[in-house]
C-alpha cells in the first residue's frame, strides 16, 4: 500500500471551507480513480495546517494519478488561502483496535533516521513501539508511513478525543525520546490534529 499526502499551509479561517470542498468534491473524485482506495483530512484549526492524504492499491496507481489530482490540490490550496507541499510513501503500518469516533484526534510525528536502518527501525515500531502505543489512554489506532529511499517517516496516533489526546503528551514524549535514542533517528516535528474526514481505508499492514 502507499499513500500520498499533500500537506497545506493555510488560512485558519479558511478550515471549514477546506473540509467542504474535500469532503464534497476531492474525495468522490479520487475514490472514482483507479486504485484508489481512501481519503483522510487533518487540520489544526488554530494554526490553519491541513493534510490531506490519499491511499492507494500500489506505487504504480498512486503515481498514474499524479497529474489527475493536480487541479483538485490546487483549488483546494485556493480554498485554504496558503501554500501546499506534496509528499509520497510507502505504508509500512496500519494497525486499529476500532474504527475512529466522531471528535477523534491524531498526534503526528516526522522522524529521519538512516536509509541503510529503514528495517531496523520497522521491526523496532511493529515489536516494541506498537503494543506501548496501544496502552495509551484512548488509543484508536496508529500508522507508519515511510519513504526508504531518504529515512523519512510519519508515524501517526489516532485517540478517541481530544482530551485523551491532551492526556497522553508525557507518556508519549518518553516513547519518542527512548525510539530516537534507539533507532539513532531525529525528530523533526510532532503536530496535534483534529481527523476531520476518516475515509483512508488502509487494511491492517503490522
Amino acid at each position: 500500500m502507499y499513500a500520498r499526502s499533500t500537506t497545506v499551509k493555510g488560512q485558519s479561517g479558511a478550515i471549514d471551507r477546506g473540509i467542504a470542498q474535500v469532503k464534497d468534491e476531492v474525495l468522490p473524485a479520487v475514490m472514482a480513480m483507479d486504485g484508489c482506495v481512501g481519503l483522510s483530512m487533518l487540520v489544526d484549526r488554530t494554526s490553519g495546517e491541513c493534510i490531506v492524504t490519499t491511499s492507494w492499491e500500489s506505487e504504480d496507481a498512486m503515481r498514474a494519478t499524479g497529474e489527475q489530482v493536480k487541479p483538485l490540490r490546487e483549488r483546494a490550496t485556493d480554498l485554504l488561502q496558503g501554500m501546499s507541499s506534496v509528499q509520497e510513501w510507502e505504508v509500512a503500518v496500519m494497525h486499529r483496535n476500532h474504527h475512529s469516533l466522531e471528535g477523534s484526534c491524531v498526534r503526528s510525528t516526522w522522524m529521519s533516521m538512516d536509509p541503510g536502518q529503514a528495517e531496523k527501525g520497522l521491526d523496532f515500531f511493529r515489536f516494541v513501539l506498537m503494543p506501548r502505543l496501544e496502552q495509551l489512554d484512548g488509543f484508536c489506532s496508529n500508522s507508519l508511513l515511510i519513504d526508504r529511499a531518504t529515512g523519512m517517516s510519519v508515524s501517526s496516533v489516532v485517540f478517541d478525543s481530544r482530551a485523551a489526546m491532551e492526556r497522553t503528551r508525557s507518556a508519549a514524549e518518553g516513547l519518542r525520546q527512548s525510539s530516537a535514542g534507539e533507532l539513532a533517528a531525529q525528530v523533526l516535528d510532532v503536530h496535534e490534529y483534529e481527523l476531520a474526514i476518516a475515509h483512508l481505508h488502509v487494511p491492517e499492514l503490522a
